[in-house]
C-alpha cells in the first residue's frame, strides 16, 4: 500500500465509494455501514476510571494497551475514518418468531438440567468470519480506488474484529450504529442488540455520519434482570460480577458468592438482551456459519459433562468456545451441575449427577476438582 495523498479527483467519487461500501456490506451480511472519525477522547475519562476501580478484573491486556484505546491512529498509520459494521448473529427459526425465541431461551434457565450457551457462541467463531467478510471489502475498495486513480493513490487500513486494543463501541456509538444502552452494548431501535461488531480504520477522508440519539428512556428491564447485579447503575458495568466474564474470560476459580447465581449458564449471558425491549426488532443472520452447531441450544448439562477432552476439541473446532479450553469448560459445567443438584430434582437424577461428578473427579486438574467438591456439596441444601 502507498501513501499518496489523494487527489482531488477520488474526493469527487466519494460520494458514489459510499454508495457502493453500503450495497457491497448487505450482500457479504453485514447488517448496517457507517463512518465515523477516529476521535474517541470523549470515551477515554470514563475509560479510565473504569480501569481505575479495577472492573475489568482479570483482563490484563485492557489496562496495557489503554493508550491505544484512545488513540486509533496509533494501530494504523494515517487513519482518519473508521469504517463502522454491524452483522446479526441470531440463527433463523422458522417455526418460532424473534419474541417467541427468546421466551423459550429464558424459559430454559428455569430448567435446571439443561445446560444454556450464549446464542453469539453456538455456530462458528465470529472473528474469523467477519474478519474475512471485512477483508473482502477492503480489498474490494482498494481495487475500486485504484482504478478510478489509474493506480495513482494509495490506501492505508487495518481492519478488526474484537482483535485488537481498539474502543469498537464507542467509533460505532459515534457513527450512528447505535446508542450504549443501559446494560453497556450497542443498541438500535430497527436493529436490537443482536449483532458483532467490525470496524476498518482507513485512511479515506469519507464524508462522516451523525450519532443517532439514546431511547432507553425510564427502561431498566436489563438492570433488574441481571443475576449478580453486574449493572451496576444505568451504564455502569462490573465485569468481575458478570456471567459472561465470569465464565469466558476469568482464568481461575469462581468466586463462591457467584456460583449459585449462575444458574445453569455455561458459557455467557443473554438475560439483559433478552429482556431489551428493543430487541423485538433484532434481525436474524443471512450468514450460514452462524447456524447452531452440535444441539448447543437444546442438550443437557449432562450430555455436555460426557464430552472427554478430544470431543471438546473436535466439536468446538472453528468455535469461539474452544478457546476457554476443556478445564474451564468443565469448571463452568461443574457449577452447573452443582447448582441442578441444588433444585428439585427426583431421587434418580440427583444419583446420576452425583456419580457423573465423582467419576470426573479422576482426572480432574485442582482447578476442576474445586468446584466439583463444591458441586456436591449443593446436594446436601
Amino acid at each position: 500500500m502507498h501513501s499518496q495523498a489523494f487527489s482531488s479527483e477520488l474526493h469527487n467519487q466519494l460520494e458514489g465509494i459510499r454508495s457502493w461500501l453500503d450495497i457491497r456490506a448487505y450482500e457479504l451480511g453485514f447488517g448496517q455501514l457507517r463512518i465515523s472519525d477516529t476521535d474517541v477522547s470523549e470515551a477515554v475519562p470514563k475509560l479510565a476510571s473504569w480501569l481505575a476501580e479495577g472492573r475489568h478484573g482479570e483482563m490484563g491486556y485492557m489496562e496495557r494497551h489503554a493508550s491505544l484505546r484512545a488513540q486509533p491512529e496509533q494501530l494504523q498509520a494515517g487513519a482518519i475514518r473508521s469504517i463502522c459494521v454491524t452483522m446479526p448473529y441470531l440463527p433463523q427459526n422458522s417455526s418460532k418468531t424473534i419474541e417467541e425465541q427468546f421466551s423459550a431461551e429464558l424459559a430454559r434457565l428455569e430448567q435446571s438440567q439443561e445446560a444454556v450457551i450464549s446464542l453469539y457462541a453456538r455456530g462458528r467463531d465470529y472473528h474469523k468470519i467477519l474478519r474475512a467478510k471485512l477483508q473482502i471489502l477492503v480489498t474490494e475498495l482498494e481495487e475500486k480506488i485504484a482504478h478510478l486513480q489509474s493506480n495513482e493513490g494509495g490506501l492505508q487500513y487495518r481492519v478488526f474484529t474484537d482483535s485488537a486494543p481498539i474502543m469498537e463501541v464507542e467509533l460505532a456509538r459515534k457513527a450512528g450504529l447505535g446508542w450504549r444502552g443501559k446494560h453497556t452494548l450497542l443498541l438500535h431501535r430497527e436493529f436490537g442488540s443482536f449483532f458483532f461488531l467490525g470496524e476498518i480504520l482507513i485512511n479515506l477522508p469519507l464524508a462522516v455520519d451523525e450519532p443517532v440519539e439514546p431511547h432507553c428512556g425510564s427502561c431498566q428491564a436489563c438492570i433488574d434482570i441481571c443475576p449478580t447485579q453486574a449493572i451496576t447503575a444505568p451504564y455502569a458495568l462490573d465485569a468481575r460480577r458478570c456471567i459472561s466474564y465470569l465464565t469466558i474470560e476469568h482464568p481461575g476459580s469462581i468466586p463462591v458468592e457467584f456460583r449459585r447465581a449462575i444458574g445453569n449458564r455455561v458459557y455467557g449471558c443473554d438475560d439483559c438482551q433478552l429482556v431489551c425491549p428493543w430487541n423485538k426488532y433484532a434481525q436474524h443472520t443471512s450468514v450460514p456459519d452462524f447456524a447452531e452447531r452440535h444441539q448447543l441450544g437444546s442438550s443437557t448439562l449432562l450430555e455436555l459433562w460426557s464430552w472427554s477432552e478430544m470431543h471438546f476439541n473436535q466439536r468446538h473446532e472453528g468455535s469461539a468456545i474452544r478457546r476457554i479450553g476443556y478445564s474451564r469448560w468443565r469448571r463452568n459445567l461443574a457449577i452447573a451441575l452443582g447448582n441442578t443438584l441444588a433444585s428439585d430434582l427426583d431421587i434418580q437424577s440427583k444419583e446420576d449427577i452425583t456419580n457423573q461428578l465423582r467419576d470426573g473427579l479422576q482426572n480432574a486438574d485442582l482447578l476442576v476438582t474445586e468446584h466439583i467438591t463444591w458441586a456436591l456439596e449443593q446436594s446436601q441444601r
